[in-house]
């Protein structure tokens, strides 16, 4: 007689939370994948700027993952409140916690919090349509605006406050952005790195498609690609390719902004060595009128480790409105060992661990929430293969969880009685098939819906819109 197969609970439906799936099902366990919202995908969904759709045809490949036998989707059921990690536990071997990383790192400035200083986080959310995000409001009829941080964020929120409305139209950003983005007053971002730009954290494509703007200029002054003696050397002895060509393509920039004045309407200023020490505006609680800066430089610390100094040397900004992408931290889920310090889930290799370092029994992280924010989409399917390779060694061992109630049937029936909202997978088919056909006449991929309720009503209806 055959064993039943070893079930397993994902919490969080982004990429970590379909790869860890992907694996688990490989190995022969029945997987139920939970997520906060009624839809899946996460930060494909919410996350990837809307004039990149190329990136979310990864959920093809989550689409096949669904698709296979013993899988099943709850959306719409948040942990700690509908249901609590023991309830989990009573029910299945093993718990992976793929949660990302919610909230956004503080400046920790003078008038960081005044009107029109925002997380890129939640302008991201907003322009995405994250249900949690569409009511925001965001003032953008000020001309100038400045993104704090060096990666891929910082540029697609530079790029956003950009876009010809032509380049906007036809993407799937959430009407209530489209309305606000076409009104825009926004006409030069600059984008404002703490260190040098040997140093900086984008990716190549999305330093490429800078130049690609309809309606955008990129303007690098030469003197900010001048790098010191240590980035220099770093760069050309121990650097990834990516930096490398970063660089190569700054300069090009910079050599356009030399030869030739900024001909179009818009512009993307980018600008390095330069920390923020103080959002300015009119009285305490006034808008935001401009950013006082201090300048860097980059010194080598005991460990031969490149990091920015200030020269003391500060100026001001003007901006309306200062949007900060420094990084993100994760947010801890009741019960489970959370690092503060760090914002992750307390884990070793994959193991979630109590503060004495020894394992929590039948308790996983994949992603984000494991390992910080690093990465792209593809990083977190070996990070997910890595965490299983924990799950199997540990099933192996009998060292999983042994749940007092597995009845798979009878985990549906109990979540349908705590969550009168709950959308499965074919119920989510439903909401993508509406959003697709809002899309159609308009000849976007899709029209968002951003409130939950709307979204539960689609999915109960099981129909798509009208075509």
């Amino acid at each position: 007689m055959t064993s039943p197969p070893l079930r397993a609970a994902v919490i969080g439906a982004g990429p970590a939370g379909f790869y860890t799936c992907e694996h688990l099902l490989k190995e022969g366990f029945e997987v139920d994948l939970f997520d906060a919202l009624p839809t899946p995908f996460g930060l494909v969904r919410t996350g990837v700027a809307p004039d990149h759709p190329k990136l979310k045809t990864v959920t093809r490949v989550y689409e096949k993952t669904a698709a296979r036998p013993g899988f099943r989707f709850f959306g719409g059921v948040v942990l700690g409140e509908d249901v609590t990690r023991e309830e989990l536990l009573e029910r299945y071997h093993a718990l992976v916690y793929a949660v990302g990383t919610a909230d956004d790192n503080r400046l920790g400035i003078e008038g960081e919090d005044r009107p029109g200083s925002h997380s890129a986080t939640e302008f991201v959310a907003w322009y995405n349509g994250h249900p949690d995000y569409a009511d925001r409001e965001f003032d953008l009829s000020t001309d100038r605006a400045i993104v704090i941080g060096n990666g891929n964020v910082a540029i697609d929120v530079a790029r956003m406050l950009v876009l010809d409305p032509d380049e906007i139209s036809v993407t799937d950003t959430a009407d209530h952005a489209i309305d606000a983005l076409m009104r825009a007053s926004v006409e030069h971002v600059t984008l404002l790195g703490r260190r040098g730009p040997a140093q900086a954290a984008f990716t190549n494509p999305e330093v490429r498609e800078l130049g690609e703007l309809k309606r955008a200029d990129v303007v690098v002054e030469p003197a900010e690609v001048e790098l010191d003696e240590l980035s220099a050397r770093w760069l050309e002895e121990d650097a990834e390719p990516t930096a490398r060509r970063n660089v190569e393509m700054l300069r090009a920039y910079a050599r356009r902004t030399a030869e030739a004045p900024p001909s179009k309407s818009h512009r993307i200023e980018l600008k390095f060595l330069r920390s923020p020490l103080e959002v300015i505006g009119d009285g305490a609680d006034g808008p935001v009128s401009a950013l006082r800066v201090v300048r860097n430089r980059i010194e080598a610390d005991a460990d031969g480790r490149l990091r920015a100094v200030s020269t003391g040397e500060q100026e001001i900004l003007r901006c309306g409105l200062v949007m900060r992408s420094i990084g993100y931290r994760g947010r801890p889920l009741p019960g489970v060992p959370f690092d503060e310090r760090r914002g992750l889930i307390r884990n070793a290799g994959g193991r979630v661990t109590a503060e004495d370092g020894e394992p929590v029994r039948g308790e996983y992280v994949a992603g984000w929430i494991k390992r910080g924010p690093s990465g792209v989409i593809g990083t977190n399917k070996k990070d997910a293969a890595d965490t299983v390779a924990r799950v199997l060694e540990d099933a192996a061992a009998s060292r999983v969880n042994e749940p007092s109630e597995p009845d798979a049937e009878a985990v549906e029936h109990w979540l349908r009685a705590r969550v009168p909202g709950l959308v499965t997978w074919a119920a989510w088919q439903s909401i993508d098939e509406h959003e697709m056909a809002l899309g159609e006449p308009q000849g976007r991929p899709r029209v968002k819906l951003v409130s939950v309720p709307e979204m539960i009503a689609i999915a109960e209806r099981g129909a798509p819109a009208a075509r």
